[in-house]
């Protein structure tokens, strides 16, 4: 089994790979009841992802994580009162706004919106970042072949 700390690492460069969250990397997309990624203590840098078919929410945070979305494209669901893509979790108001979490370059499809909180300038982000992001226009390109991977026991994925 790895270690946590490989864990961590592991689940952090989940975060940071374009993921396509639809019918090729998931069986049943339209089960997404709440959030596809909640980040927890620490510095989460969501790039270049493509959201769709969540219920609640498409990120999720508690514990004052530091999140920097940038050139995701999010694709609310018809459902009136789904539209945010953000969730700040076990935390009231008074606490949470304090939380770094910002949205740079996405775009809000379908009345999705984005609640930012904490500090606007982007010297607090520089621990949630990691790479470039491509511009959201591109998410449908980087992620077409996005999905698990189809690795067999004893040969190379």
């Amino acid at each position: 089994m790895a270690s946590p700390s490989l864990l961590s690492l592991i689940f952090f460069f989940s975060l940071l790979a374009p993921t396509l969250i639809s019918s090729s990397s998931l069986q049943d997309p339209e089960s997404v009841v709440q959030e596809v990624h909640r980040c927890r203590h620490g510095y989460f840098h969501v790039v270049n992802n493509d959201y769709t078919h969540w219920e609640m929410y498409a990120i999720g945070g508690s514990a004052a994580p530091t999140i920097n979305s940038q050139g995701n494209r999010f694709l609310a669901p018809d459902t009136r009162f789904s539209k945010e893509v953000t969730k700040h979790e076990d935390a009231p108001e008074s606490e949470w706004k304090n939380w770094n979490w910002r949205s740079e370059g996405d775009l809000m499809l379908n009345g999705a919106y984005f609640t930012a909180s904490g500090a606007g300038a982007s010297s607090s982000y520089a621990r949630a970042s990691s790479l470039g992001a491509r511009p959201s226009s591109l998410v449908g390109p980087i992620t077409t072949a996005a999905g698990a991977l189809n690795c067999k026991k004893g040969s190379r994925c």
